[in-house]
């Protein structure tokens, strides 16, 4: 099993370079903004209205002490669907995921195996380290960050130029460049989302990091690239082609067998 999802769903790199260290956040003093809300609605005008996005994503980084590197196909429709697929060199996918209402199928093509009906997040955080759903994951490839359920509730500046908006469940800062708004940074718990190499009007470098009291358990860059936004997708692809025979596989299999479990 630990063959069948490492070596198999994401293509392992061999590569012994460390990645370059996160921009650093502001601390220290800061000045209020009370011009957050328009600061933060310029920032995001080029996501905020996606219902529907597609692109590929390369995938590199670690999770755990496991070093990741793979492509992705990824579908991804208003409110919480989603569709990605694991691409081989040729031949059919490694592995599909889809995703409706945040609950998720994981089909291992070549293994014909199949999880059904696990929290979306819960797969992707057995599968790469991240616990994102299909809503988080839609919002943060297209450039906007968490999900919104809520309007900011306050902002506030640093020396350096960046700007920190609240929400009552996350932080996002914006920082000028080229004298345009961007959303450089999204904070939530022990998540960073960091963006970088905008492409007028989204980034197309996506670092995600999860870390746990100095503790780094994951830590992967997304490059977008072929991106496509609002156009139209068919429902079906959010549904699952699971072939008849497939041999069912447990959420925690999934886990003890992925770069954060125990399985050897």
């Amino acid at each position: 099993m630990k063959r069948a999802v490492l070596a198999g769903v994401l293509a392992l790199s061999i590569a012994a370079c460390a990645p370059p260290r996160p921009p650093s956040l502001p601390t220290g003093a800061a000045a209020p903004f009370p011009e957050f809300a328009s600061a933060y609605a310029a920032a995001t005008r080029g996501c905020a209205d996606a219902k529907t996005f597609t692109a590929v994503l390369a995938m590199s980084g670690r999770a755990g002490r496991t070093k990741l590197r793979g492509r992705l196909e990824a579908g991804f429709a208003s409110p919480a669907s989603m569709r990605l697929e694991g691409i081989a060199p040729f031949g059919r996918p490694i592995f599909v995921l889809t995703a409706s209402a945040e609950r998720g199928t994981l089909v291992l093509s070549r293994d014909n195996r199949v999880l059904r009906d696990a929290p979306a997040g819960s797969i992707v955080e057995a599968l790469a380290g991240v616990p994102l759903g299909a809503a988080a994951m839609r919002t943060i490839v297209t450039g906007c960050g968490l999900p919104q359920d809520d309007a900011p509730t306050a902002g506030r500046s640093y020396a350096n130029g960046w700007v920190a908006i609240e929400f009552p469940s996350h932080a996002s800062y914006l920082q000028r460049i080229a004298d345009t708004w961007r959303l450089a940074a999204v904070t939530r718990g022990t998540l960073s989302v960091f963006y970088a190499d905008f492409e007028q009007p989204r980034p197309s470098t996506i670092r995600l990091r999860v870390e746990d009291a100095g503790n780094v358990t994951a830590d992967i860059t997304l490059r977008v690239s072929q991106a496509d936004l609002n156009t139209a997708l068919d429902a079906s692809a959010f549904a699952a082609d699971v072939p008849p025979d497939a041999e069912p596989l447990s959420l925690d299999e999934l886990r003890r067998a992925g770069p954060l479990g125990d399985s050897k």
